[in-house]
């Protein structure tokens, strides 16, 4: 695979004869908007036949001839694909880069709400082969408990069977005003209100032709943290053979008194639940500073503190399909998928620039007196992440939502076997 990172001067009929590819194959991999205009910054992901680059970290025994047989590949190409290392010198914990033709295998979810994207179903056979569920964004509950339909799931269930992707009903506590704390306070700290939670999410997932229940609980007051374990518990009982996914705030301590990450026991969750996803977005928060996403460090710390009490087998992180233009000096935001993003710098001939730590691009614009700050992800940045999955063996990622664009990580996990 070719990451190639846009120079001042290039254009895409250079880059063409470069790599050995059209100019369309360039155009259509990276979503760009036209064959006359790109700007210095940009990275375009150019895929090719060579093997893919695996993140492993040294472990005791360890030996390049024991790596090379293990990942099917040569001392010669680990030493290429690391320069300066020293095969005689290798130490516990390091981490080395190794070529191989065994390629990484995750299990990936998206999300989606209904209606968001009027294309969504088109769009879904494309990608298809590069999700393993679909979680489905359109049942909230009553202040009883009982969880209702508030989305047009059902041709979106249809449709996900028929292209062998499981779906699950993704439960939320939504109301007109967004997530509500006291809806959730109220539900899990009453016994009989959670009994009418359970029953009537089971009941709902098996008559809809859902293969499980993903539960998107936030803002849980740091009080209900028991009970709150207590539903999945209960939960997981009544469901049988359907899968259990939990999605949680990310965190890199456990902070119970805390009202946003207070009441998810990343342990006990890890013991109950079948798949935990660590909601590793929005370090740039809505209304908050221009920061990047998903910084590549702050993943990395929340991932090492999850898996001390969360299985690596049963671990997602959450990766972003969308990016943040957010005004200077305000709160005023909104988001943009990463494709708007990218052809958004593009368009007003922005350059884009590079965070090496949080390893996130981004780049800035002036309409009229306002200053535009845009954070965004690109392959370079799906790359990192992917690789931190690999490094950790985790069970793979999450993808808040599907109906954003972002045909550079869909085209980069033909490198990986999704399971």
């Amino acid at each position: 695979m070719a990451v190639h990172i846009v120079k001042s001067g290039e254009n895409l009929w250079t880059l063409s004869k470069m790599y050995g590819v059209t100019i369309q194959h360039i155009v259509e991999t990276n979503g760009l908007p036209s064959v006359n205009l790109i700007v210095p910054g940009l990275a375009l992901y150019i895929p090719d036949q060579q093997p893919i680059i695996r993140y492993y970290k040294v472990k005791a025994g360890d030996t390049l001839w024991k790596l090379s047989i293990q990942f099917q590949t040569s001392i010669a190409n680990i030493l290429t694909a690391n320069p300066g290392l020293d095969p005689k010198r290798l130490f516990i914990g390091q981490n080395i880069n190794i070529p191989s033709p065994i390629k990484p295998r995750f299990a990936t979810l998206g999300f989606i709400v209904p209606g968001s994207s009027p294309t969504f179903l088109t769009d879904l056979m494309e990608i298809a082969p590069q999700l393993t569920y679909l979680a489905v964004a359109a049942f909230s509950f009553t202040e009883e408990g009982y969880a209702y339909v508030a989305g047009d799931d059902l041709p979106i269930v249809r449709k996900s069977t028929e292209l062998n992707i499981l779906p699950l009903l993704l439960i939320q506590n939504t109301t007109l005003s967004g997530f509500s704390k006291e809806l959730a306070g109220r539900v899990l700290s009453t016994p009989a209100y959670r009994r009418n939670l359970v029953a009537s999410l089971v009941n709902l997932a098996l008559k809809r032709g859902y293969r499980g229940i993903s539960v998107d609980i936030e803002f849980i007051p740091p009080p209900q943290r028991e009970e709150f374990t207590s539903f999945l518990k209960e939960l997981k009982t009544a469901m049988g053979s359907l899968i259990l996914h939990v999605n949680v705030h990310a965190k890199t301590e456990d902070l119970p008194s805390n009202p946003i990450v207070g009441a998810h026991d990343y342990k006990k969750i890890g013991e109950i639940a079948d798949i935990v996803a660590v909601m590793t977005i929005d370090y740039g928060y809505p209304g908050g500073p221009p920061d990047p996403v998903s910084p590549l460090w702050w993943i990395a710390f929340v991932v090492r503190y999850s898996l001390t009490l969360i299985p690596r087998d049963k671990l997602q992180i959450g990766l972003s399909l969308y990016g943040h233009d957010k005004i200077s000096l305000t709160s005023r935001y909104h988001a943009v998928s990463v494709l708007a993003a990218q052809n958004l710098a593009i368009s007003t001939g922005s350059v884009i620039e590079y965070d090496n730590a949080a390893q996130s691009p981004w780049f800035r614009f002036w309409r009229g007196t306002e200053e535009h700050i845009v954070w965004f992800e690109d392959i370079r940045s799906y790359i990192e992440k992917y690789k931190l999955i690999d490094l950790y063996g985790l069970y793979g990622a999450t993808y808040w939502q599907l109906s954003y664009k972002a045909p550079q990580n869909w085209a980069y996990l033909h490198k990986v076997e999704i399971i």
